[in-house]
């Protein structure tokens, strides 16, 4: 008799044990829009979980050009962007971007998730590798096992001497680096010089991920390869929309031909709808006041700061965050779920990250910040942070 398909559906109970335990953290009901405050399941919550650096997705200008994008291509571009889906407005978003990190051309996929899976899955083909940090995005991970015949060789988490073994045993194939530009649980940023300077030697592609350091480090908020001023040395750039631009999409940028190529190969471009007009005129108007208004970056920088040096007067671990996402370790995956619940309970929306995200016994709480974020905010955070993790016994 055969095994039923859904066993392992039955026997999962995983949430049911953090539901009766009254830790369950996920899926949270959010009743408002999301800006450092907002509604969580009936009840106003400092936020301290949220990707959107900038503040921008509830900017009137954003909101305005969205709308108004919807008004004029209504709400859906009723197929992909490889037939019918493809509007003189993502063709502007598109040309802004390249024009922001310094490349010839950019494509704009359905999701950012979308852009490392299609043009990973597009770069790299049978005996071809790809050289991927140990800790880069899922999608990124994703994207290489979508490969036609690719193979996937991993380093240690910016261990450049890994880096280079792990080059050095792939020498005489046909090679793609792919980092992270700031990684998004850690908050440390790849040490991009030293990957470069591998990346030559070794004549291999480069790929950097810029979904979280998009708007917050680098000229403009252009990122990693701006921020050690070698935008010129990354042979592919992706970013997404999802955080610092207010929206939703991913961005590729790279030379014309490497971009044709791509528009042309990679299947969640082929096979998904594109992205809704409302969702691309948001984006055009937050590449403009990411532009013009770089004092939402450097009060950012400042608030990431201040939070680090706060949190280890503390007494908390803040890892090796440089960037505005500050990882605090806190133990087990129980005690994770525990001291967000009690955060959760004190006012504060904060994210757990537990095992297999990390390893065992080094479960995080991660908070980022916003540049909308005021000190009223900051001093709340501090407090419940410290009543919590004492009571804890984390700090």
């Amino acid at each position: 008799m055969s095994v039923d398909i859904f066993e392992k559906c039955m026997e999962f109970h995983t949430v049911d044990d953090l539901k009766n335990a009254g830790v369950y953290p996920y899926f949270r009901r959010v009743e408002s829009q999301q800006g450092p405050e907002t509604i969580v399941d009936g009840s106003k919550k400092v936020v301290v979980c949220s990707n959107n650096y900038l503040g921008l997705a509830s900017h009137p200008k954003v909101i305005e050009a969205s709308a108004e994008a919807a008004k004029k291509y209504g709400t859906s571009g009723t197929g992909s962007r490889f037939l019918n889906g493809t509007s003189d407005l993502h063709e502007k978003v598109e040309r802004k971007f390249a024009k922001l990190v310094g490349k010839e051309a950019a494509i704009l996929f359905t999701t950012g998730h979308h852009s490392n899976l299609g043009a990973l899955q597009a770069l790299v083909g049978k005996g071809e590798v790809y050289i991927t940090d140990k800790l880069d995005h899922a999608s990124i991970i994703d994207g290489c096992r979508l490969s036609f015949g690719g193979e996937m060789a991993r380093f240690r988490h910016n261990d450049m001497a890994d880096l280079e073994r792990v080059l050095k045993k792939n020498e005489g194939k046909a090679m793609l680096i792919v980092v992270d530009g700031i990684f998004s649980m850690e908050g440390d940023i790849a040490n991009l010089p030293e990957i470069t300077a591998l990346a030559k030697k070794y004549n291999a592609g480069l790929y950097v991920d810029e979904a979280h350091s998009l708007g917050v480090i680098g000229e403009n908020g252009s990122g990693t390869g701006s921020y050690f001023n070698m935008q010129k040395d990354v042979d592919v750039v992706m970013a997404t929309a999802s955080k610092s631009l207010a929206s939703i999409g991913g961005f590729i940028a790279s030379g014309a031909k490497i971009i044709d190529y791509i528009k042309h190969i990679a299947r969640p471009m082929i096979f998904t709808a594109s992205l809704p007009p409302a969702c691309v005129g948001a984006i055009d108007a937050a590449l403009d006041l990411m532009a013009a208004e770089p004092e939402r970056r450097e009060k950012l920088t400042s608030t990431a700061e201040k939070m680090k040096k706060e949190f280890k007067l503390l007494g908390y671990d803040t890892n090796h965050s440089q960037s505005p996402i500050i990882p605090l370790t806190v133990g087990s995956d129980m005690v994770a779920f525990k001291m967000w619940k009690m955060l959760f309970d004190e006012g504060v929306f904060a994210s757990p990250v537990v095992t297999p995200a990390v390893p065992e016994g080094h479960a995080i709480i991660r908070t980022s910040y916003m540049a909308t974020h005021t000190d009223d905010h900051l001093s709340f955070i501090l407090d419940k942070f410290s009543k919590v993790g004492k009571a804890l016994g984390v700090i």
